[in-house]
């Protein structure tokens, strides 16, 4: 079937001409069509980029949340170990402080830390503040956070390497002062050294392998170092005696007890009463005989000792 025509006329009232423009009617229809259809497609699309953008910037921002929380992670992490090195720093410092010798032993850290290690100032030295800045420009140069952490991961485990080895120095330091008998073991007069000596039992030529320290019935009688008691008990001519073994070689001997404060397998500190004094076993009188033995040889106690002596008779 022909598609219907229009006529339209158009006309100009002053000049009176008249002008006629013809139309299909399906044409028309579909003009109408286009121009109302257009924009609603143009905001289909454009709603449709708005959602993908909307997507991607979502997406983008849980990544990056992820990433913060990973270098949030870190940097705790980082600075709970640098607290820590700073907190073993100080803890060697103050000891640095009672014990002049171990500053040769803080050389081995960086100067930064040797500075916070002595307490005073934080500013570094020409060198070390070259080495500083050095470091500073290093960090400002790195756009990568990554890399940041891990410049900062190595330094730490470097400092924490050499201040487990400075740590390691001074514990053992510490554990063989602990364990050095370096008190007298008890009141009285020192009544024979270590050394040469007529026996005084027989008057024949003799030699003494310890201290005696004479004193009254029942005095205590103290450990001269920390340790663990591995004999408690008789012994021939020793009479009631205690044994202590401090570590590093170490022994301590004490001879004719009245009696035991302790047991065998006990540990023991520095100045503990672990019996008293007696006369038992191969002995004229009433005393404490007292013996130091390094690595299975007999050592003079008086090397030892840092206390003022008891009074000789």
């Amino acid at each position: 079937m022909a598609s219907r025509r229009y006529t339209i006329l158009i006309a100009d009232r002053t000049s009176g001409v008249v002008r006629r423009v013809t139309i299909s009617a399906r044409p028309a229809v579909a003009v109408a069509c286009a121009m109302v259809t257009l924009p609603v497609l143009i905001g289909i699309g454009a709603a449709w980029k708005a959602k993908s953008d909307v997507v991607g910037l979502y997406s983008s921002q849980q990544a990056l949340e992820l990433e913060n929380s990973s270098y949030r992670t870190a940097t705790e992490e980082l600075s709970g170990q640098i607290e820590s090195l700073q907190s073993a720093i100080s803890d060697l410092g103050a000891r640095a402080a009672l014990d002049p010798s171990l500053a040769r032993t803080l050389e081995k850290l960086p100067a930064l830390g040797k500075a916070r290690a002595m307490g005073g100032s934080v500013a570094p030295a020409a060198s070390s503040a070259r080495q500083d800045s050095a470091y500073a420009r290093t960090l400002s140069a790195l756009s990568n956070p990554d890399d940041t952490f891990g410049l900062l991961r190595s330094l730490l485990e470097g400092l924490e390497s050499r201040l487990q080895s400075v740590r390691t120095n001074v514990e053992k330091r510490n554990a063989l002062a602990n364990a050095t008998p370096s008190i007298w073991p008890a009141h009285g007069w020192l009544s024979s050294t270590m050394g040469p000596r007529a026996d005084p039992v027989t008057g024949s030529r003799d030699y003494h392998s310890g201290l005696d320290i004479a004193g009254d019935k029942g005095q205590p009688v103290y450990a001269t170092a920390a340790g663990v008691v591995t004999q408690a008990g008789y012994q021939g001519a020793y009479g009631n005696l205690i044994i202590v073994e401090h570590g590093f070689g170490l022994e301590t001997r004490y001879g004719h007890l009245s009696g035991f404060t302790v047991q065998k397998g006990a540990h023991v500190k520095r100045g503990e009463m672990i019996g008293r004094l007696g006369a038992t076993g191969r002995t004229t009188g009433t005393h404490l005989h007292y013996e130091v033995m390094a690595n299975g040889r007999l050592l003079n106690p008086l090397q030892l000792l840092t206390q003022q002596k008891p009074r000789d008779r």
